[in-house]
């Protein structure tokens, strides 16, 4: 056996906090987490360094802010360089076998050139991931992405006589990302990559510490449950969706476009909605749209189940395992679904759970914490004697010292900074300019936009203050 602890880090891509029942889900039971959550720290206030999937996960691999690590944007050409410290490069030089089993969207993907009728070749890509110091890849980089590309699950779904169907049903407007997974339940792409990740968990050496990282693409649209996990949710317990009527009726709101329709928004749902006004969306839709991404979450903690199970046969306690989401999805919250240039908790704040080695204990905080703390955990846990510098500190020592006083996340003419109780949302792209402030004391489910009252002045200047430091640090570096 190793001195070292084993490393497991499981995330899901698009997953609200409250979507787990050991947050507070009523409509299903998600029975491994919540087993995981009553022996590790369970965090509250756990905030992505991003609302979009490349930048948050570049800033979780390097510890770094996008605008430090360089990798900023879903959509322009910055995929993370090879020449910034990532977890992958840090810890194989500190004796760990690495892998990464399912989504890594370290790159932007040629939205562009995808086609309806054509799967297309991924080798540049799965190639550049391995540069990164992956010493292990079972690549499924995103569900649409494994439709538009041949990744590794996608091959074996061709071969399966599968991906067709998951093509047709991809592609098909009429059913606005919402279906059942067209074929049998282990060839869902969440089913392949616990399935992949187990395998290998259980085939490892244990006298070699292993950095394992497990990446569920769900339940990021499209929400695709197999069929048989529709049963285990009881929608009559979900919750009402978050709503004020006219709450975006002013043009100056940041989503007043994705909720209108006067031109497309940005946020992802405005794309699937009639006339890309997401208050077009139909009750029935929201229910069947909420019904397949609870659906989603329960599939993957059966996984989830399965990998932590492999773990501990294989390694004991000597594990250091974190679960986390890269960022959230607003699940017809505020009358919109998706995460793109959302400030709301809804997207910001993501479940994490953090066992450290040998820990049963459970513990909850409400300290505010961010992602970019998980390299500096992996780092200190491992023991490198050489720690690169981030963004970040263990997340003991966060908590420690009673977390940060405020948390940022950003992204392609976005950003926001958020303290315990205020919140300003700024972005400014493709001639919008919008201004936001939250007070999340007297406001807590962020409606009324406070940016022009005089009283929040002082505050506001603080908060803007602080984001000027943070950019002026890069710039004049």
């Amino acid at each position: 056996m190793t001195d070292k602890p084993h490393i497991l880090l499981i995330t899901t891509d698009e997953l609200r906090k409250d979507a787990l029942s050991c947050y507070g889900n009523e409509t299903i039971h998600t029975a491994n987490l919540d087993r995981l959550a009553e022996e590790s720290i369970q965090f509250q206030r756990a905030f992505t360094a991003s609302p979009w999937c490349l930048p948050s996960r570049c800033a979780l691999l390097t510890g770094l802010y996008p605008h430090n690590s360089g990798a900023y944007s879903n959509f322009r050409k910055c995929e993370l360089s090879v020449g910034v410290p990532n977890m992958f490069q840090v810890l194989k030089q500190g004796g760990y076998k690495t892998s990464l089993h399912g989504k890594c969207h370290f790159s932007p993907v040629p939205y562009s050139s995808t086609k309806p009728d054509v799967t297309l070749p991924y080798e540049e890509f799965r190639d550049y991931y391995v540069s990164l110091g992956i010493d292990h890849l079972d690549l499924q980089d995103d569900k649409q992405v494994s439709v538009w590309f041949y990744d590794d699950y996608s091959k074996e779904l061709d071969k399966a006589g599968h991906l067709e169907a998951y093509r047709r049903d991809t592609w098909d407007k009429s059913k606005r990302k919402v279906f059942p997974f067209p074929g049998p339940a282990e060839w869902h792409p969440d089913s392949w990559v616990g399935r992949k990740a187990t395998e290998f968990i259980d085939a490892h050496p244990q006298d070699q510490p292993l950095f394992c990282w497990v990446s569920f693409s769900g339940p990021h649209y499209p929400f695709d449950p197999p069929r048989e996990y529709f049963e285990r949710v009881d929608m009559s317990k979900d919750k009402p969706k978050v709503l004020q009527a006219g709450e975006f009726d002013d043009p100056s709101r940041i989503h007043h476009r994705s909720y209108h329709g006067d031109g497309r928004g940005i946020a992802d749902g405005s794309a699937a909605a009639p006339e890309f006004a997401q208050k077009n969306f139909s009750d029935e839709y929201w229910h069947n749209l909420r019904h397949s991404y609870y659906a989603n979450v329960a599939q993957i903690d059966d996984e989830i189940g399965r990998i932590i199970e492999a773990a501990r046969r294989r390694f004991g306690d000597n594990v250091l395992i974190m679960f986390t989401a890269d960022h959230g999805e607003m699940l017809g919250n505020h009358g919109i679904w998706g995460k793109g240039d959302c400030g709301y908790d809804d997207v910001l704040n993501v479940p994490l759970l953090v066992q450290y080695p040998g820990e049963k204990a459970h513990e909850e905080t409400d300290a505010l914490v961010m992602l970019t703390d998980i390299m500096a955990t992996c780092m200190k846990a491992s023991g490198i004697a050489e720690p690169v510098a981030t963004d970040g500190a263990d997340f003991r020592e966060v908590v420690g010292r009673g977390g940060y006083d405020y948390v940022v996340s950003e992204g392609e003419g976005f950003v926001t900074v958020r303290t315990k109780t205020l919140k300003v949302v700024h972005v400014n792209k493709k001639g919008r300019d919008h201004w936001e402030l939250f007070d999340l004391t007297q406001d807590p489910l962020e409606f009324e936009n406070r940016i022009d009252q005089p009283e929040y002045a002082g505050e506001l200047a603080r908060l803007q203050g602080i984001l000027n430091d943070l950019f002026m640090k890069k710039l004049l570096a």
